[in-house]
This record gives structure tokens, C-alpha cells and sequence, in this order.
């Protein structure tokens, strides 16, 4: 486990606008600005999960030489009705594109980002109930 603390900074845009950026550089819009729209706070929970869940499927299945050619993570969810309105369900549906994709390794793939190594999800699955399903699709 790594001791380093890891840091972002939000620069307020004007409006309910921000800018978050990480120490690389890399950077997300939250709200929406001159036309330019951007994702809510929340949102951006289930956008973690999405990639968090996705690296993990990804690395995975390349160690297996299970590569598709290509992948969606779609989540959805929904909220409390009352204040702090946290998440209470998450959906969270895996499409991959492929060949000769086995199913029982996109199964362990998935199961093994769920219970061991995504911590988005392991944090969000505290208080909001997770489900999940996949498809594997034919290219094109």
C-alpha cells in the first residue's frame, strides 16, 4: 500500500463551474460553461467506477490473451431522495466486442475487479447496491 497522498485542485470557473486538474495535467469540466457542457460531481462517481472497473477488465483479460477489439462500460444509477441524495443503486453493464472472447474469463474478469481490485466500486458499494451484467458482441 502506497503512502503518497495524491492531490487535485478545482479552479472555480464562474456560475457553478469548475475545473478539477491532477498534478499531470489532465483535467474534467464540472457544470456547464459558455455552451460547454460539463459533468455533475456525482456523475463523475459513476464516470470513476466506469474506468476504474474498465482498466481492471482490460488488464485482466490481456494477461489471459483475451483482448477485445472493443469495449463500453455503461453505468447508471440511482439516487436518494433526500439530502446528501447519495447513490443507492448502480447498474453497471459491460459490452465487449470480440471473436473469440471466452466467457468464463470475461466472468472472472469482471469478478475479480468487483471484489478485489477496483476501489471505486468497493467504496461506492458501501452504501449503494451494485449489479452488473456483459455482453460479448460480434465485431462490427
Amino acid at each position: 500500500m502506497s503512502d503518497d497522498w495524491k492531490e487535485i485542485t478545482a479552479f472555480w470557473k464562474g456560475g457553478m463551474v469548475f475545473t478539477g486538474q491532477n498534478s499531470s495535467g489532465g483535467q474534467v469540466q464540472m457544470g456547464d460553461l459558455e455552451g460547454q457542457p460539463g459533468i455533475g460531481p456525482m456523475q463523475l462517481l459513476l464516470v470513476a467506477l466506469a474506468g476504474c472497473t474498465g482498466m481492471d477488465i482490460i488488464s485482466i483479460l490481456e494477461k489471459k490473451r483475451q483482448k477485445p477489439v472493443d469495449f463500453q462500460v455503461k453505468v447508471r444509477g440511482k439516487r436518494a431522495a433526500d439530502y446528501p441524495m447519495i447513490w443507492t443503486d448502480i447498474e453497471v453493464t459491460y459490452l465487449l466486442w470480440g471473436d473469440h472472447l471466452k466467457a468464463k474469463d470475461v466472468e472472472q474478469a469482471i469478478r475479480l475487479s468487483e471484489e478485489k481490485y477496483c476501489s471505486v466500486g468497493l467504496m461506492l458499494g458501501a452504501s449503494a447496491r451494485i449489479t452488473s451484467s456483459y455482453q460479448i458482441l460480434p465485431p462490427g
